[in-house]
C-alpha cells in the first residue's frame, strides 16, 4: 500500500516527541523508484530537533536486491558509530505503530555531499590536503565494526563480484572491447583472498559529508554494505569516476593513495597493498561502465522513459576511457 508520507509524519511526531509535537518544513530531498529521502523538523516543548528520514516507498526483496532492509542499515550506522566512526545519530527505527513501512529517522548533519564542490569550492581548499587521509581513519574505523548478530549480511569478494558483472554484461548483448579485455586482466590478476570485513559498500563522493573547517563529518547511505575484502571500499573511492574532474588527484578528486593508506593504517587497518586498492578500483570502473550500460540499454528498449537513465548511460565511454589507462599502467 502506498504511503503518504507527509500524513504520517504528524504521527511519527508525537511518537518521538509526546503529545503537542509538531512537524515543519517536510520536503523530499531525493528518491528513486524504491527509497525516498526526506528532511524536517521536529517541533516540542523540549525544543526543535533537525531530522531526516529513510523511507523505502516500494516492495523489497531480500533474497535478490542488492541493498539490505532499512532496519539492517540502521543497524549498522549505530553499531559503525560505536567503533568511532562518524555517522549521523539513528534517532528511531519506524515499526508498524508509525504507518511509514519501512523506515528509520536520524539526526540531521551539516555539511557538503557535492563531489564537484569538495573538489574545486575554495571554501575546502584549507582541509583538503587532510580528507585523504582522514578516509583512510574513517575506513579503518568502518572495517573494525563487528556487524550486529543477525543481520544476514552477503559477504562478497573479487571472483564473486567479477562473475556478476560479466553475467550482467554478457545479458545486454552489448560488444565493448574495452570491458571485455578488463574482464579478462582482472581475473589473471585476481588477488588472495583476505580476512572479510564490514564494508560500507558505497564510500564515494556523494555518501560522505564535508565540512569545510574539520573534513569528514558522517558517512552516509549504508544501504549497499556487506561483508568483504576492505581494498573494494578503498578502491571505489578511487574510481575517476568520483574525482569530478581532477584525474590528478586519485582518492576522490581531493588526495592521493599515500595519505588514504597511511591514514588507515595508522588508524589500526591492516595494511593494504596499492597494487589491491588499484585492482579494485579498476574493478569499480568496470562495475561502474556497466551499471552505465544497462541504464542506457532499459531506456533505449523503452523500459525506461527517464532521460535521466540515458544521460548516466553515455557515461560509459567516460569508464571505457579509464579502463584505458588503468590497463596502460597496469596494477
Amino acid at each position: 500500500m502506498k504511503v503518504d508520507v507527509r500524513e504520517a509524519l504528524p504521527r511519527l511526531a508525537e511518537r518521538l516527541a509526546g503529545p503537542g509535537a509538531t512537524v515543519e518544513g517536510a520536503q523530499r530531498l531525493s528518491g528513486g523508484a524504491s527509497m525516498e529521502t526526506w528532511t524536517f523538523d521536529l517541533v516540542s516543548p523540549a525544543g526543535r530537533e533537525e531530522l531526516i528520514l529513510r523511507h523505502r516507498s516500494a516492495p523489497f526483496d531480500p533474497e535478490n536486491a542488492r541493498s539490505i532492509p532499512l532496519s539492517t542499515e540502521a543497524a549498522l550506522i549505530q553499531a559503525a558509530g560505536a567503533s568511532g566512526a562518524p555517522v549521523p545519530p539513528v534517532r528511531h527505527v519506524c515499526d508498524d505503530a508509525d504507518g511509514l513501512g519501512e523506515a528509520y529517522v536520524m539526526r540531521r548533519i551539516a555539511g557538503e555531499t557535492l563531489g564537484r564542490k569538495i573538489v574545486s569550492d575554495a571554501r575546502f581548499d584549507a582541509i583538503r590536503p587532510k580528507l585523504a587521509r582522514q578516509c583512510g581513519e574513517v575506513l579503518a574505523q568502518i572495517h573494525a565494526t563487528p556487524p550486529p548478530a543477525g543481520l544476514n549480511l552477503k559477504t562478497v569478494d573479487a571472483a564473486l563480484e567479477l562473475d556478476r558483472y560479466e553475467e550482467v554484461y554478457r545479458a545486454t548483448g552489448a560488444e565493448r572491447p574495452i570491458l571485455d579485455l578488463a574482464f579478462q586482466y582482472l581475473r589473471r590478476r585476481m588477488p588472495e583472498p583476505v580476512e572479510p570485513v564490514l564494508l560500507h559498500g558505497d564510500f564515494r563522493n556523494g555518501n560522505i559529508m564535508f565540512d569545510p573547517e574539520t573534513g569528514v563529518a558522517a558517512v552516509l547511505d549504508w544501504e549497499l554494505s556487506h561483508i568483504g575484502d576492505p581494498g573494494e571500499d578503498m578502491g571505489w573511492i578511487c574510481t575517476n569516476s568520483w574525482r569530478f574532474g581532477r584525474p590528478d588527484r586519485p582518492v576522490g578528486g581531493f588526495g592521493d593513495y599515500a595519505d588514504l593508506l597511511a591514514g588507515y593504517e595508522a588508524a589500526g587497518g591492516r595494511p593494504v597493498p596499492l597494487e589491491r586498492l588499484r585492482f579494485w578500483q579498476m574493478l569499480g570502473s568496470l562495475r561502474w561502465g556497466i551499471m552505465c550500460l544497462t541504464m542506457y540499454m532499459s531506456w533505449q528498449t523503452g523500459m525506461e522513459k527517464s532521460v535521466e537513465r540515458p544521460m548516466i548511460g553515455r557515461r560509459v565511454s567516460e569508464t571505457e576511457a579509464d579502463l584505458v589507462v588503468l590497463l596502460e599502467q597496469g596494477l
